[in-house]
């Protein structure tokens, strides 16, 4: 079987195409870094990649491509680190607020209802006590403050409920930004994990 050498001056200008094709495509990504940064967007392979109108697989392939995308986004991670850090404190004091106030309405929708227990309790004892000499009007004025009175115990339950309910709602919560300042502390302390 015979091979058909190629001419040397044709392998040299194919190499020199192919060079020149690669400075092109890297001078493309270095721009389209450029750009994303200045309009605050993520730095990404894929968003590179689109921008500078090359392939992902040249990105990963070629090494000074890879290495400019990945000082990109160490930098990127680094700023969007410290974002995040300083957004989940504010966020995490906002929910520790929300709690404490469910926390303090829920202790005072407690006392109110005790409160009005222990009114309905001394109004029934009265009206077992007086119910045979009493008029038809005052038994009739007693039963509807009786009624009364159990439907704002009925509402006053059905707020503590409520509020019951948004306290464990406002605890997940701050567990929950607990557990992503951790992961946000995580990342600053390993940023090679968020890459």
């Amino acid at each position: 079987m015979k091979t058909s050498a190629v001419p040397e001056p044709r392998t040299a200008a194919a190499l020199a195409a192919r060079r020149h094709k690669t400075e092109t495509a890297l001078k493309r990504v270095r721009e389209a870094i450029i750009r994303l940064r200045r309009e605050k967007a993520q730095v990404s392979v894929t968003a590179v990649a689109r921008r500078a109108d090359v392939s992902r697989t040249f990105l990963y392939d070629n090494p000074e491509a890879r290495a400019v995308i990945a000082s990109a986004m160490a930098e990127a991670g680094e700023r969007r680190t410290q974002l995040l850090a300083d957004q989940g404190e504010e966020r995490e004091a906002t929910w520790r607020e929300r709690a404490l106030n469910a926390e303090d309405a829920l202790k005072t929708a407690h006392s109110e209802i005790l409160a009005q227990r222990n009114r309905i309790g001394e109004l029934i004892g009265q009206v077992r006590d007086l119910e045979a000499e009493w008029a038809e009007e005052a038994v009739q004025r007693i039963t509807t403050e009786n009624t009364t009175l159990k439907q704002r115990v009925r509402q006053l339950t059905a707020d503590n409920r409520s509020l019951d309910e948004r306290l464990k709602a406002a605890r997940s919560n701050l567990r929950f930004q607990d557990r992503r300042v951790a992961d946000l502390e995580a990342r600053i302390v390993d940023p090679a994990s968020g890459i």
